[in-house]
């Protein structure tokens, strides 16, 4: 009887256990025949794992600031004071010291610096492919950076984590590249709306920046699900407060119009000077001779000496916005933090560490408007708000101007304040902003590091797609070289063994001289007498164009079309004397092509 229940049991739970599967997989078949349907469920799931990366990345951060920043400054005496007080300027140094392990483990690129603009570029044009171990390498190099007092924002890497959860969840239902898109932009949304408690700024933040303002309505629902549930998930751990609290906001008269009419431009001027500023000191320190792996430290001790006096621009400074946003500040620290947060911010990231811009963005555009405000208020002090409110507004339209997204500044302003007062101002002032900036600067300060690279992700997917392929993918190593003693007669032997049309020349010693082409030998062909008498070096053409291999398939093209060539020399960027390969024009063409196949059947 015992041994017919256990067989019964089995048999129970095996015929339930496949029902079950049965069922799962019917359910997703029946999602899957509605594509609406299966992109929304995919996203509840990408919105609750967006606030969970959130919750878990935020407690990464606090862990290194209370471990690491906080026993350090009791461990140098800082809160003492006297000569002791100097030694805050090691702390930020250390948090560039702690990346150097990270970057010895993984790629540097994976570790160091902005990573957002390359994040943007693999949405683009790389159908949204992230790896699983970024979340965990840019996260943890986000937590030391800002947890022991760089000057960066937290926000630019939660939107690559969250977009990299979302990514995650598309490769294992192997959706399509529209679809994983959606799911990396709703991964995306919730990480932001999660940060901020503000759902409908991680929307807008999600379609302007990461899908380039693709407002498709299908795209619409996933999204602004997974941004919902991204902020549940924060409120449920955390609490309901947002980032900010605000004070009450009050229009003082409607003279006041033209005013943020003004402030709109200031952030546009401003935001420009701080996106070449920015860029400037990055090349600063990528021409710098200093070993690599140093120079996050570098810039961290730099900005820690800029703590010593503005202690204020260690980490994303919600605190001290906060304080603005109140009019607890004086014009005078006001002017020094709009200044050095700008200089702190370009330095941690430009040097290596890693971090968002983001919370800078707001920060700075809080201490740029509560400075307007203090003019503007002591000018004309019977119908101005108080400076407090030129600050909110200034947040948004220095963000606005900036990233090139009114719509996520200006709903931003909206959702911390909870005021609909702020939405006529805030319309104003996000919009002067972003149209001036963006007739002052074409790219934003996401798009302007790929417009560098020869990428507009503006332009479109198929004109790019030569511009994101490097040389080293497409070339050939394996090909026949002529020593450049060799005769034209066994020149022409070799030619007519081998599929090359080109044959670079080598010295003795291993260097390229040139390349010889069949067209150039072609007129010696009816001189018999000459056969034996020419060598190589006689007939190479030394004035040869090449290549290297991080070059672009689009510069390889131009390069093919300057003398109607059918093949290039690839050497090394160090030597161009020393040949790594030849690069055939058939074969980027063929490249091309595969490229906007895979495109075509998105």
């Amino acid at each position: 009887m015992k041994k017919e229940i256990t067989e019964f049991s089995t048999t129970f739970l095996k015929v339930n256990s496949e029902q079950v599967k049965k069922n799962i997989l019917f359910t997703l078949s029946f999602f899957k025949r509605g594509e609406q349907g299966f992109i929304i469920l995919v996203a509840i799931v990408i919105g609750i794992l967006g606030g969970l990366g959130n919750f878990l990345f935020r407690e990464t951060i606090l862990f290194f600031h209370h471990f690491v920043f906080e026993t350090l400054y009791e461990f140098l005496g800082i809160s003492a004071g006297g000569w002791r007080a100097v030694l805050i300027c090691l702390i930020p140094m250390v948090g560039g010291l702690l990346l150097i392990p990270l970057a010895l483990l993984f790629r540097k690129e994976e570790v160091y610096g902005y990573g957002f603009p390359e994040f943007l570029k693999t949405v683009a044009l790389k159908g949204g492919i992230f790896k699983l171990r970024n979340l965990f390498i840019k996260g943890l190099a986000a937590s030391i950076t800002l947890g022991i007092g760089g000057s960066a924002g937290q926000e630019g890497p939660i939107a690559a984590i969250g977009g990299t959860i979302g990514s995650w969840v598309g490769q294992l239902l192997k959706v399509s590249t529209r679809q994983m898109k959606v799911l990396v932009a709703s991964g995306v949304a919730a990480g932001i709306a999660a940060t901020f408690n503000a759902p409908i700024a991680g929307v807008f933040f999600a379609f302007e920046i990461v899908m380039l303002g693709n407002y498709e309505l299908t795209n619409f629902a996933p999204v602004v699900i997974a941004s919902a549930l991204g902020t549940v998930i924060t409120r449920v751990l955390l609490g309901a407060e947002a980032a900010f609290t605000i004070p009450p906001y009050q229009i003082a008269s409607f003279f006041e119009i033209p005013l943020y009419i003004i402030l709109g431009f200031l952030s546009a001027v401003f935001g420009i000077y701080f996106i070449r500023f920015f860029y400037y000191v990055k090349d600063l320190f990528e021409k710098i001779s200093f070993p690599a792996y140093f120079k996050p430290a570098l810039g961290g001790l730099l900005v820690g000496i800029i703590g010593i006096a503005f202690p204020q621009v260690f980490g994303n400074g919600y605190e001290f916005a906060q304080q603005a946003l109140f009019g607890i500040m004086g014009w005078k620290l006001l002017l020094g933090l709009f200044i050095f947060k700008m200089i702190a911010t370009s330095i941690t990231l430009g040097s290596g560490g890693a971090g968002g811009v983001f919370a800078p963005l707001i920060y700075i555009g809080v201490m740029m408007g509560g400075l307007y405000g203090y003019l503007v208020h002591a000018l004309f002090p019977s119908f101005t708000a108080p400076t407090q409110v030129y600050a909110l507004v200034g947040m948004g339209s220095f963000l606005a101007a900036v990233t090139h997204a009114p719509l996520t500044g200006l709903f931003l302003l909206f959702e911390l304040s909870g005021d609909y007062q702020v939405i006529i101002p805030g319309m104003i002032a996000c919009i002067i902003g972003t149209v001036v900036a963006h007739i002052l600067q074409p790219d934003s300060i996401d798009t302007l590091e790929l417009t560098r690279q020869g990428i507009n992700l503006h332009q479109g997917r198929d004109i790019n797609v030569l511009k994101n392929i490097p040389v080293k993918e497409v070339m050939i190593k394996e090909m026949d070289i002529i020593p450049e003693d060799l005769p034209l007669r066994q020149i022409l032997m070799r030619a007519k063994e081998s599929v090359q049309s080109y044959f670079p020349v080598l010295s003795r010693n291993g260097e390229l001289l040139g390349v010889i082409s069949l067209r150039d030998i072609r007129p010696l062909l009816m001189e018999e007498e000459l056969m034996n008498l020419i060598i190589a070096k006689d007939i190479v053409d030394e004035n040869f164009l090449y290549l290297t291999p991080e070059d672009n398939l689009d510069t390889a093209m131009k390069k093919f079309a300057q003398k109607d060539l059918g093949q290039l020399p690839v050497v090394d960027p160090k030597n161009h004397k020393k040949l790594i390969g030849m690069l055939k024009r058939t074969d980027v063409i063929n490249a091309y092509n595969n490229a906007i196949l895979k495109l075509s059947m998105e």
